[in-house]
């Protein structure tokens, strides 16, 4: 056997991203202006607070469908267009219900940050 120089067989795009993390320099969180900190320590109180309410609708439809329809067994005789009620609840409600739930979530949250940011606004003008 020769003794042939064993060679690495890399992509482009490996060399370039090694490349691009030694040249940038060290990760810095932003600091915020004092006037804007307030205004963002409630703005992520008043999210949460949604993110919760938000969570725990999921989990009572998620979980709370199936002990609905274990204590409604009449549900399961129910049909409608020749499938049982019971079916059309597991398979149609939850889905569509969390989309809603999302996009509900989503708005409240930009209706806050825009809210904020009329506050922060109105307070750099002062």
């Amino acid at each position: 056997m020769s003794a042939q120089r064993r060679v690495t067989v890399t992509s482009p795009q490996t060399r370039l991203a090694h490349a691009r993390r030694r040249y940038r320099g060290p990760w810095r969180p932003t600091t915020l202006d004092p006037v804007e900190a307030p205004f963002a320590v409630a703005l992520y109180r008043r999210q949460r607070r949604r993110a919760v309410v938000a969570m725990m609708t999921a989990f009572a439809l998620v979980f709370g469908l199936p002990l609905v329809l274990a204590l409604s067994p009449w549900l399961g005789e129910l049909r409608l267009f020749d499938v049982p009620v019971s079916w059309l609840a597991v398979m149609v409600l939850p889905f569509p219900s969390m989309t809603l739930l999302a996009f509900w979530h989503l708005r409240r949250a930009e209706e806050e940050e825009s809210a904020v940011e009329k506050n922060v606004s109105h307070e750099e003008n002062r």
